[in-house]
């Protein structure tokens, strides 16, 4: 499957959106390093130059990570964004760890692959490759998580009005405040000293109450909650 916007010499057109632009740099130059195919278009840091330089460049693959500079998870906006501005793009979402709420809800936001910043740097091309054809990139593991994700699936429902995080538990507000910082549900379970499973039961409790359904929902539901004060324990 190949786009229709492509540079002169037919080269696959990418773009980078990384949280540190030196990052985002050094990613460029790995991917595009002595490979004829690949040009890299643009490299940006946040959000609203992110959308720009899509709309603008309207590149073959955006690399969005999933944190830039401009906020925690706000690289989940930019994949929504760059559909609507750039419909031919093709997005590859770069994730720090498998996390499966990441993964899942990448390809929810409509990405065609997800690269963990775990791998070697030297898979990214091929990965670059197979979404520009019109593959999905997703390891094993990976596509387990969405697997499981479709098997449980449930209609969304809008958050209720009314209390919102009034109607969490101190321990479960806790638990929304670390998740918003982006600590993993291991890191969770080691800050709060519980189990990783007793974490996922909160998780299941508070989605439930507030009307969510992942942690990527949560977490931005969160940080935009002026009113949400941090805890200090049940």
């Amino acid at each position: 499957m190949a786009h229709a916007l492509r540079s002169v010499n037919g080269n696959i057109r990418v773009l980078i959106a990384d949280a540190d632009r030196m990052s985002g740099q050094l990613i460029a130059e790995g991917v595009a390093r002595g490979r004829q195919d690949i040009e890299v278009v643009g490299v940006s840091n946040n959000s609203e130059e992110t959308i720009r330089e899509i709309e603008k460049n309207q590149p073959d693959i955006a690399l969005i990570n999933v944190h830039l500079g401009d906020g925690k998870l706000t690289g989940y906006k930019v994949l929504q964004s760059a559909l609507a501005v750039s419909p031919r793009t093709f997005a590859i979402m770069l994730i720090p760890d498998s996390e499966r709420d990441l993964v899942v809800d990448a390809f929810r936001g409509g990405a065609k692959g997800v690269f963990c910043r775990l791998q070697s740097i030297k898979l990214l091309p091929k990965c670059i490759r197979t979404v520009h054809e019109g593959q999905i990139w997703a390891d094993t593991q990976n596509l387990a998580y969405v697997l499981d994700f479709l098997t449980q699936l449930k209609p969304l429902r809008l958050i209720k009005p009314g209390g919102g995080m009034s109607r969490l538990t101190p321990r479960e507000a806790e638990v929304v405040h670390l998740l918003a910082d982006s600590l993993s549900t291991r890191e969770i379970s080691q800050k709060l000293a519980l189990s990783e499973h007793t974490i996922r039961n909160y998780l299941s409790a508070i989605y439930d109450k507030l009307g969510v359904s992942s942690r990527v929902e949560l977490a931005l539901y969160a940080v935009h909650r002026e009113q949400f004060n941090r805890p200090h324990g049940e």
